[in-house]
């Protein structure tokens, strides 16, 4: 008898993948024929977890959510390395058959725990764990600028000064504005635009 032609491992993933198309592609046609779409206003809002949502969702987000996400991230994946070691470590026939293997693998894995909790512990250290930081960090540079000239520049009286929220703005009169020593009033760069949220 010949030789029956087999697919290679490359050829099973193919038809594998393509398997896996199709079948998506045709969940969501069929999704599309028979789901009803009724869209309304209550189902265009935002889900809050069963509250009432308030305001918009575009609201400025907090950035030390992302770095206790990612320190959690980073953790988390180190159980997907643990866990085929632990049953390697666990078999007794490779164990048997190599008793250097089961040293080998436990100082392999208090190294790579190791070098992970080194990690946890310099960013313990760095405070970036800390939700509310006890004491503000001062940025410092290395320039030639002695201090005493910034704290000239910041005890001089400027052009602009700060009102005070509830003082009203004074108008300028054409008088005042005609005068040489009053400075120009210089039109803003850009003009700021707000979304108010819809109230249907």
């Amino acid at each position: 008898m010949g030789d029956v032609a087999q697919i290679s491992e490359f050829g099973k993933i193919l038809i594998f993948l393509i398997t896996g198309i199709i079948l998506v592609s045709l969940i969501f046609f069929v999704n599309r024929l028979i789901a009803p779409n009724h869209p309304n206003s209550e189902k265009q809002t935002s889900y809050e977890c069963g509250e009432e949502p308030v305001g918009s969702a575009w609201l400025p987000f907090n950035s030390r959510f992302y770095v206790i996400a990612l320190v959690f991230l980073l953790f988390e994946v180190e159980m997907v390395f643990v866990f085929p070691w632990a049953t390697v470590f666990g078999n007794h026939a490779i164990n048997s058959f190599e008793p250097r293997w089961s040293v080998l693998a436990l100082v392999e894995m208090f190294l790579f725990l190791g070098v992970l909790i080194l990690g946890l512990v310099y960013v313990w250290v760095k405070g970036d764990l800390d939700w509310i930081k006890p004491k503000p960090t001062v940025p410092t540079t290395n320039v030639a600028i002695p201090a005493s000239l910034y704290d000239k520049l910041n005890t001089e009286q400027s052009i602009h000064t700060i009102r005070p929220f509830d003082q009203p703005v004074e108008p300028v009169t054409a008088s005042a504005s005609a005068s040489p020593t009053a400075q120009p009033i210089r039109k803003p760069m850009f003009k700021p635009t707000f979304k108010k949220a819809s109230d249907e």
